[in-house]
């Protein structure tokens, strides 16, 4: 229910995820008007259809749009926007049964209905009353649209009302879950079982995540000489589809886009004629959670413990109506930080049920806690804030140039979003936008004291978003999930591989055009495999089969295409790979009889976040490559999947990927779809894996089947918007039996996009009415760096230190700072950095490989702006230097380079100063308990500066590329313990 992959992918779960889908009707032929259309009275508005059943709308002025576009809506997915309604409600299990139940438990605990009516009541009133708008068109629909949609008679369901507030409930019932907070859980989980320096050892794009691709290509790059801006968001797959393609014409605007269902206008990827945008998820964290400690009232009321004592807390009691069952009482808790989400004992609600027993007096008993003792509640930012940023969603429908994208997207909060725009001028953008509160680190990697001040939020201050210019020097801008701009935002990203390949495909080569792009849609190489197949290029003494298995995985081209048997054989050595690695010692605490997921301590709802064999697939390369097993270790284990894979291979020849490697969609209901049709319109086999840009997810080590991959494909052309180009998975109508139900999934499958109609007249009857527009050349546009430049970037830490200047700490940007970084390790005063003979390329991959890593980052320190010190920090037992010592919880390794004419000649105390601030950065996270450094033993005026600085000396070690000497400083030499 909560977009979270579960191990049975292919099984359906009534109530568990949301089904949205694209417009259409049934038995309904292209050309055919169905419902009102031109010439018709419907409240002003004209319904036109391409030959894909896509709705094109117009009406009189952008009111009548909006309830347009919900009256169309309705007739076209009226299940699907009341399983959303239902599902924001928290009502699913009302027709949907027990398995929606935890669903609407999380959802009623969450205030997600109370905190979607505080937001609309603080919308500007002509947003409010557009919002109205789409809910009386949507109100107005949905018998008609129930009538056609056999869902209803299957469950026994009858349409209800939709309020104003709905469609900000669906919009937060959806999004909700996108940011992962349940992945702090799981870090919480590992560090109680494994080990606090272990906590993020399994950072990867994990369960719950949702990722993307897109890219832009500015008009030196392009065939017309306009910008294209293509890309595909990753989402959980669901039947009917989560974006619907659509057109809204009014006198004031005319947008084509992928509208989400229930939610008025074209909120994430749009193409005004004038100016286009599209997003990816910045998987950047603002949501916490907090540990309280709650206790109940003789009174039957429940207190909070917070920083200045016990104080009263909201409470109240819901009813979850469950069909085929009795129903459930749900215990409502607010606190100060936020909802309690996560607290109640086996078959009890939090403290419902619950006496206040050996009350003495006036005295309180505490409240069932969890099974593990504790209280959790969620702190959100539209809960904190009563905002969802949808003042910008009319705004975005009448922008004509980025900069109203801009501006309009100033306004945006949830989700937090990277965001490329274009406009006819040739005008390019590239930023972040939502709200990201700031607060402490320690809150974004896991659960923190609800009573400790020291956690809070620095209420009514968030974090400055980055924004710069598209159009870098090469012409193209990426964006891909991975640590990139939104780098300071998150702590957990996607690896670099799909962000990498998208740029090498586009390569230097000019002359794009929007059918080209296909090439990059669905390309399949999966680059990720490099470790797992250079273990198995080393194993030892493998036998005649296993050595041909490694020949073959070896001459393979790691592409994951659907005719490619070598694919399959590469999927089951990873599986056998992956079931090792969680049956080893090392993971018994995380996948043994008491594992996470098993665990009492959390709803059901969270558990896919805690499933140990699935973390364990989608970090497979970090855990092959650092940290966990010494190297020989990891041989033999490969050695001994390649064994075992290449004996079933012997037995069972593979198939084809993509008869593996199938489609499994979510639905809320089994399918309906009339008898006799072909399954692989349902659950195609595709091409592709996690990693290939053509990112169709399954879970490795579990299956083989894929719930997560492309949404929608889309490509926005500047120069002419109907070259545009677009496709969804299965078609433009939510309705079984439809003609448009599935007729794009043949398109969706071989990576082809449907051609986006702008010419009325190829519609159905209706007055010529074109919207085309030429770009005109713009002099006055000049290139940009494709990044930005290091004094613009957000930093991580900031500090003034007296007598010396103000010391930022920005993320390194590896293709950006590549030649100032190279000019620094090649000089002859670093030769202790072991970087001396390497080319500005092999700089820029290391660091690439760095950015790369969950585990290891690089800071340029700015000092006043300029870059004065490159400045590297790991976690010990990630890193080689952690084989070397017997590493403590809570150590944090540190790398120092100063820049070249700096240092103690230029400012007395230069180094001195850079130091208090980085270890001011360091000590900021109260999990970092002692710092680690290991200057080469030669190094003897680093070693002293060290000494000067407080630090203990260690031992000398020996490392393949120097002897270094170790040494520590701790929270309590500096009196922070």
């Amino acid at each position: 229910m909560g977009r979270a992959m579960t191990a049975d992918v292919d099984r359906e779960r009534p109530g568990a995820r949301p089904a949205e889908g694209p417009g259409g009707g049934p038995g309904e032929q292209p050309g055919e008007r169905r419902g009102p259309g031109a010439g018709e009275d419907s409240g002003g508005y004209e319904l036109f259809r391409d030959d894909w059943g896509i709705p094109h709308l117009r009406a009189a002025d952008a009111l009548t749009l909006a309830r347009a576009q919900g009256h169309a809506t309705a007739l076209d997915r009226a299940w699907q926007l009341e399983t959303e309604r239902h599902r924001a409600l928290g009502t699913s299990a009302s027709h949907l049964g027990a398995e929606a139940v935890d669903w609407d438990r999380f959802v009623r605990r969450a205030r997600v209905a109370d905190t979607a009516r505080r937001c609309f009541d603080r919308l500007a009133p002509e947003t409010a009353a557009w919002v109205t708008a789409y809910v009386d068109g949507v109100n107005e629909g949905l018998v008609e649209g129930a009538a056609q949609a056999p869902e209803f008679a299957a469950v026994g369901l009858a349409p209800g009302r939709w309020e104003p507030w709905t469609p900000l409930g669906v919009w937060l019932s959806t999004h909700i879950l996108f940011a992962g907070f349940p992945t702090k859980l799981w870090r919480e989980e590992v560090a109680r079982r494994l080990g606090e320096d272990r906590m993020t050892l399994f950072a990867t794009d994990g369960p719950g995540t949702a990722g993307s691709n897109g890219w832009l290509l500015t008009g030196a790059r392009t065939a017309t000489g306009a910008p294209l801006l293509a890309g595909d968001p990753h989402r959980f797959i669901e039947d009917p589809g989560v974006y619907q393609q659509i057109r809204l014409a009014c006198p004031e605007f005319d947008v084509v886009g992928l509208a989400v269902p229930g939610i008025p206008g074209i909120a994430h990827f749009g193409h005004t004629g004038y100016v286009a945008w599209a997003i990816t998820n910045a998987m950047a964290d603002y949501q916490d959670l907090y540990r309280e400690r709650l206790r109940r009232t003789p009174d039957g009321g429940v207190e909070a413990l917070g920083p200045d004592g016990w104080y009263p807390a909201h409470a109240h009691t819901e009813t979850v109506e469950v069909a085929g069952a009795d129903p459930e009482q749900v215990e409502v808790i607010e606190t100060d930080r936020g909802p309690v989400i996560i607290g109640d004992g086996p078959g009890a609600g939090v403290g419902v049920g619950v006496e206040a027993a050996d009350v003495a007096g006036s005295e309180a008993a505490d409240v069932a806690p969890a099974a593990d003792g504790t209280f959790i509640s969620l702190r959100y930012p539209p809960r904190v804030t009563g905002e969802l940023g949808f003042d910008a969603l009319p705004a975005l429908l009448r922008a004509r140039t980025v900069a109203d994208v801009d501006t309009a997207l100033d306004r945006w909060v949830e989700p937090v979003n990277v965001v490329l725009a274009a406009d006819t001028s040739g005008a390019t953008l590239h930023r972040v936008a939502g709200h990201v509160p700031v607060r402490p680190y320690a809150n974004r990697l896991r659960v923190v004291p609800a009573g400790d001040p020291a956690y809070a939020w620095r209420e009514g201050e968030t974090v400055p978003l980055p924004r710069t210019e598209a159009d870098g020097p090469d012409g193209i801008a990426v964006m891909a999930n991975e640590r990139g701009l939104a780098a300071p935002l998150g702590v957990e990203f996607a690896p670099p591989h799909r962000a990498r390949r998208i740029r090498e495909l586009l390569g230097a080569d000019t002359g794009w055009t929007p059918d080209a792009q296909a090439a990059v849609h669905t390309d399949t190489l999966l680059a990720s495999s490099r470790p797992l197949l250079s273990l198995l290029a080393w194993a030892p003494d493998l036998g005649p089969a296993a050595e041909r298995l490694r020949d073959r995985l070896l001459r393979w081209d790691r592409h994951m295409d659907a005719d490619s048997t070598d694919a399959t054989l590469y999927a089951r050595l990873r599986t056998d790979v992956v079931h090792r690695l969680a049956a080893h010692p090392a993971l018994k605490g995380v996948t043994g009889a008491d594992d996470p997921w098993r665990s009492a301590a959390y709803p059901a709802l969270f558990r896919p976040w805690l499933a140990a064999v699935p973390r364990i697939g989608y970090a497979l390369e970090s855990l092959l490559t650092v940290g966990l097993l010494p190297y020989e270790d990891r041989l033999a284990l490969v050695a001994a999947s390649a064994e075992a894979v290449a004996a079933a291979a012997d037995e069972t020849p593979p198939a084809p990927w993509g008869e593996l490697h199938r489609l499994s969609p979510w639905q809320a209901l089994p399918d309906l779809a009339p008898d006799g049709v072909d399954a692989q319109a349902i659950r195609p086999g595709v091409a592709g894996d996690h990693d290939c840009v053509l990112s169709t997810s399954s879970v490795p080590g579990v299956t083989d089947l894929f719930a997560r991959g492309p949404a929608a494909r889309y490509v926005w052309d500047l120069a002419r918007r109907e070259d545009s180009r677009w496709a969804v998975p299965f078609g433009a109508s939510g309705v079984p039996g439809s003609a448009h139900h599935r007729d794009q999934t043949p398109l969706w499958a071989r990576g082809a996009l449907a051609p986006v109609v702008t010419d009325w007249n190829l519609l159905h009857r209706t007055t010529p009415h074109r919207t085309t527009h030429r770009r005109e050349e713009n002099p006055a546009m000049t290139a940009a760096p494709e990044s930005l430049a290091p004094a613009l970037r957000p930093a991580v830490h900031e500090q003034k230190v007296e007598g010396f200047g103000t010391v930022r700490l920005v993320p390194v940007d590896p293709a950006a700072d590549a030649e100032l970084l190279h000019g620094w390790v090649t000089e002859e005063r670093a030769r202790f950095w072991g970087m001396a003979d390497h080319t500005r390329e092999q700089v820029r991959e290391i660091y690439e490989f760095v950015d790369s890593l969950p585990t290891h980052h690089a800071y340029l320190a700015l000092r006043d702006g300029v870059p004065a010190a490159l400045f590297q920090t790991y976690e010990p037992d990630a890193d080689p230097v952690g084989e070397c010592y017997d590493v403590q919880p809570g150590d944090f390794g540190v790398h120092l380079l100063i820049a070249p004419a700096e240092g103690e000649g230029a400012v007395r105390g230069y180094t001195e100063a850079l130091l208090t601030a980085f270890i001011a950065y360091v000590f900021s996270d109260p999990a970092h308990v002692r710092v680690v450094v290991e200057p080469d033993a030669r190094n003897e005026k680093a070693i002293a500066r060290m000494v000067r600085m407080g630090f203990e000396l260690g031992p000398e070690i020996k490392k393949p590329e120097k002897t270094a000497r170790l040494a520590f400083l701790t929270r309590a030499a500096l009196g922070l313990a």
